[in-house]
């Protein structure tokens, strides 16, 4: 997967990188022990601030995405807590999702349309 950046776009960059990251391990791009570039070359590769690249990283790890290795540097580890809490925690980030799809009038048909066209898209399985 090629991380690109857009500049003009009002989503951090970070943000961007942390996004893309997520997108390419639920596309099987990034596998599970596999190391990504070290926070200097990724800056360096992006053309973006390091402490950016850190940032994103930091976050990808908190959230379970990726373990942080002082040999090995970031190696994606996508840590699954019990189904329960990951169910609330997608369900949360959901709950606004669905409230602007409905102020915005996307019917409940629609969301489920889309819901199951990004799992035929990013699900590999």
């Amino acid at each position: 997967m090629i991380l690109e950046i857009d500049f003009n776009s009002d989503e951090a960059i970070y943000v961007q990188l942390r996004n893309q990251i997520i997108l390419g391990i639920a596309c099987e791009e990034f596998v599970d022990g596999e190391s990504l570039p070290s926070v200097r070359q990724l800056a360096q590769i992006l053309g973006v601030n390091m402490h950016t690249v850190n940032k994103a990283y930091a976050i990808l790890r908190e959230e379970g995405y990726l373990k942080l290795d002082r040999r090995k540097g970031a190696v994606v580890s996508v840590e699954t807590l019990e189904k329960q809490k990951e169910l609330e925690a997608v369900g949360e980030g959901l709950q606004m999702l669905v409230a602007e799809a409905i102020c915005k009038g996307v019917t409940r048909e629609e969301m489920y349309q889309l819901v199951d066209h990004m799992y035929q898209k990013l699900d590999k399985n």
